[in-house]
């Protein structure tokens, strides 16, 4: 069972965690999401045949400015310094789905997994937005971590992945 919740002080207000005496370690994490859409809004973000452009481009840009925009967008996160985000894009034609993983990584005294589901989002949000001409009836689904290492905490991974 785990102990209270880190983001209430004693008086249950919110607050932002002290991480002053935690150590610095290497942190990476790692998240995913998924935008299931219409054969004719997939095979358009395949083909590039997009009228705003190029989909997986300026979703990689998104998920990236995302990422270092977390602390601003997500109350109580700490503002950290990123070493690197990386946002991979594919197609998963089976599910007619665009499937975004985004990596987040910094030495540092907390933890990414923020910055990870967020460039996650902000990145499924943008594939939504430059195909909704062709199909508003998308679906972003499937906003998940998928595994965490360093920190106090250790390692994590989502079991089956």
């Amino acid at each position: 069972m785990a102990g209270p919740l880190s983001h209430l002080n004693s008086d249950g207000e919110a607050h932002m965690v002290d991480v002053g005496d935690k150590a610095s370690t290497a942190r990476v994490a790692i998240a995913e999401g998924r935008v299931e859409m219409s054969k004719a809004a997939f095979d358009a973000v395949v083909a590039g045949d997009i009228k705003k452009g190029d989909v997986f481009g300026t979703a990689r840009i998104a998920g990236i400015m995302a990422a270092k925009k977390t602390s601003e967008l997500v109350p109580l996160c700490h503002p950290i310094a990123l070493s690197n985000v990386e946002i991979d894009i594919g197609a998963d034609e089976a599910a007619q789905s665009i499937v975004v993983r985004a990596t987040a990584k910094t030495n540092g005294q907390t933890g990414v997994e923020m910055e990870a589901l967020t460039a996650a989002s902000v990145a499924c949000l943008t594939v939504y937005d430059m195909a909704k001409a062709i199909d508003k009836s998308m679906t972003i689904s499937d906003i998940r971590l998928l595994e965490k290492t360093g920190g106090k905490s250790g390692s994590w991974k989502r079991s089956g992945e």
